[in-house]
């Protein structure tokens, strides 16, 4: 099924400040509102633990719970409608993983709505992995209510040609801790817009990620942390590594902290290894305060080779080069790969990763 566009907003031009990174030519019209977006649920539950409730509900019953100025995310809005969500009991310490995959069709491009719901104080960790080919539009919520825990984990292992463009906005109640692991391994192209507002104070919120861009590939992530309440705290560490001519990514950590954030507490990070010389990674770490009154605020952006200590480090114990350098990048990738604290998926991304590394001429 398919819904018509009736909003009439203006479609990016690459002039446009979110957009000036984006190579719009390959978005494959998800941006364009004369393109049409076709409305499915393409995310499928592998089992639903007790605790857990998995349903799919007309989208005129669940209004978003933000706004996005982001043109994608407002087609997806307007196409989508029905609504997957996912919901977690009040209490409920949920001890397994909630894995949903990505059921990709031979077919047009696709608009999906996601909502995550976390009740008063639970604990759960949710996964979505998506791997083969496709066009894919995404909105995916998270609704932490107080004293929730919630660790979200995106799987993004596309096949060469695939195109991603999605949102996932946490909302984060009192008390409430969120974590989230971003991993982009594959696609064509992907650009994904992590964002985080809170609610209460005692909030909490890490943001992870990983990519590996190879020959051809655009991997973008638009990172946006709003403090908007007392006494929450953010942490976003973000790393990534290039190996091609036209291998290319770009990273954007925006932090805001409103007047009314006294004793916010924060830190961004993001590292770049380039591995071959026509590799290009954008990296705009970005603060704006309104308020003196916090705890501490601050961001670090590096972008260069190898770091030759540890190089020299393996190689004064019989490592050859070669292997030495491949040794330094896995072990750049494995400070976040090991805090998914899942061995099935480490071991995939690690493997994926060693693949990658084997092509690499150093």
């Amino acid at each position: 099924m398919s819904l018509a566009t009736t909003t009439n907003y203006l479609t990016p031009t690459g002039r446009e400040e979110p957009w000036r990174f984006t190579p719009l030519n390959r978005l494959a019209g998800l941006q364009d509102q004369a393109v049409e977006l076709h409305d499915r649920i393409s995310l499928e539950p592998a089992d639903i633990p007790f605790g857990v409730s998995i349903t799919v509900e007309d989208a005129a019953s669940f209004p978003p719970l933000s706004e996005s100025e982001d043109q994608v995310v407002q087609r997806v809005r307007e196409s989508a409608s029905k609504v997957l969500v996912i919901s977690i009991a009040k209490d409920a310490e949920i001890g397994t993983p909630i894995i949903l995959t990505r059921k990709v069709l031979e077919m047009a491009a696709e608009a999906s709505r996601v909502q995550i719901n976390a009740g008063l104080h639970s604990r759960a960790t949710i996964v979505i992995s998506n791997a083969g080919d496709g066009v894919f539009a995404e909105d995916i919520e998270l609704n932490l209510e107080p004293g929730s825990n919630l660790r979200f984990i995106t799987l993004q292992e596309w096949s060469t040609k695939a195109v991603h463009v999605a949102r996932h906005h946490a909302i984060i109640a009192k008390d409430a801790t969120f974590t989230s692991y971003v991993v982009t391994v594959g696609g064509s192209l992907v650009r994904l817009l992590p964002t985080v507002e809170y609610t209460g104070p005692g909030a909490s919120a890490e943001l992870f990620g990983l990519y590996f861009a190879t020959d051809g590939q655009h991997l973008e992530h638009r990172v946006h942390v709003e403090h908007g309440v007392p006494g929450a705290k953010s942490r976003v560490n973000y790393k990534g590594a290039l190996n091609g001519d036209s291998a290319r990514t770009v990273w954007i950590g925006d932090v805001f902290i409103k007047a009314a954030a006294q004793g916010t507490d924060t830190y961004e990070l993001n590292r770049n290894l380039l591995l071959s010389d026509g590799a290009r990674a954008d990296s705009v770490p970005n603060l704006e305060i309104e308020t003196g009154d916090i705890v501490g605020a601050g961001h670090a952006s590096t972008t260069g080779r190898f770091d030759d200590e540890q190089l020299f480090y393996l190689m004064s114990r019989g490592i050859p080069s070669e292997e030495a350098r491949r040794l330094v990048i896995r072990g750049f990738f494995s400070e976040i790969v090991s805090k998914l604290a899942l061995p099935e998926v480490e071991e995939r991304i690690m493997s994926r990763i060693d693949n990658e590394l084997a092509t690499v001429r150093i």
